[in-house]
């Protein structure tokens, strides 16, 4: 506790001869709260209480690599990238050009597992999928070149098949997310336009705004467009884990093995999702008492 006098003296410090007239005051409670549920301030027509409500912190251990890890889920969010019809889909962009989409599909079983329990202890859900602009006004060539590698026109926001979908195109059925894996109103969706999520994207303002410190990483491909993200995250000061069976690509074998390896090397942790299934269960019930709506 800090003595109001040695807040008084550092106050006037700082205002040189105004000093005299700094003086503390007493704190109300607002109960208007302003701005995210995470992330607001407390206001009234006459004051504005710019603390954040206080989180409590839901500690969880689990098995990684290449250090077991012990996180805060009230300051975690799990990541999902690209899960989408056109890669996951056997009537997709991906599958239209003859790549095998079933590694692509491998994590769809582990996120139907993962995700009911970590909504359960309120971990926002957080989909990161293309979702261009119908003119593609913001996709530079090096980007479009990755899907019509030739100039024939088959690419972002082609139809993959004659009178289907355009490709990774917002608002599309090629872009939405697959079927097995359709998500609740209460998550969070953010268009991408490059492999990292963070580019040109609001992706970062609303981690921010949420209040999480550690991400979770899912989806495809892992070697390609998680990567980049959880790159990126590590680099802006996240926490950032790859959950290894959440998360595929159609690239060969030893490419995700390498992502796995530079992820625990270089950027931070690995870890199973059937690590947090089999503890969540029983967190949840510790949280029984808690109050609602830690967000």
């Amino acid at each position: 506790m800090i003595a109001a006098d040695r807040v008084d003296a550092t106050l006037a410090q700082r205002v040189g001869n105004a000093g005299e007239n700094v003086h503390t005051q007493d704190v109300r409670v607002v109960d208007i709260r302003l701005g995210a549920p995470r992330n607001s301030w407390g206001v009234s027509p006459d004051q504005v209480d710019l603390r954040r409500r206080p989180v409590a912190s839901l500690s969880l251990s689990v098995e990684a690599h290449p250090q077991r890890i012990t996180l805060d889920l009230a300051r975690t969010a799990i990541v999902v990238v690209d899960m989408q019809n056109d890669f996951c889909h056997p009537d997709g962009w991906l599958a239209g050009i003859g790549v095998d989409i079933e590694p692509a599909r491998k994590p769809i079983e582990a996120l139907r597992a993962v995700l009911p329990a970590l909504r359960a202890v309120d971990v926002p859900v957080v989909w990161l999928n293309w979702g261009n602009r119908p003119d593609l006004a913001n996709v530079p060539p090096g980007v479009r070149h990755v899907y019509d590698p030739d100039g024939s026109g088959g690419g972002l926001g082609a139809p993959a098949r004659p009178g289907g979908s355009p490709t990774l195109q917002a608002g599309s059925w090629s872009a939405a997310i697959v079927d097995e894996l359709t998500p609740p109103s209460g998550d969070v969706r953010v268009d991408k336009y490059r492999m990292s999520g963070f580019f040109d994207t609001p992706l970062d303002a609303v981690l921010r705004n949420l209040a999480v410190t550690t991400l979770l990483f899912a989806g495809v491909n892992s070697d390609q467009c998680v990567l980049a993200t959880l790159t990126d995250a590590a680099c802006l000061g996240y926490d950032v884990i790859l959950l290894e069976d959440c998360s595929a690509t159609t690239s060969p074998s030893f490419c995700h093995d390498a992502t796995v390896y530079n992820v625990a090397q270089c950027f931070g942790f690995v870890a199973q999702s059937s690590a947090f299934t089999a503890a969540l269960p029983a967190t949840g019930v510790g949280l029984a008492g808690a109050p609602a709506g830690r967000r």
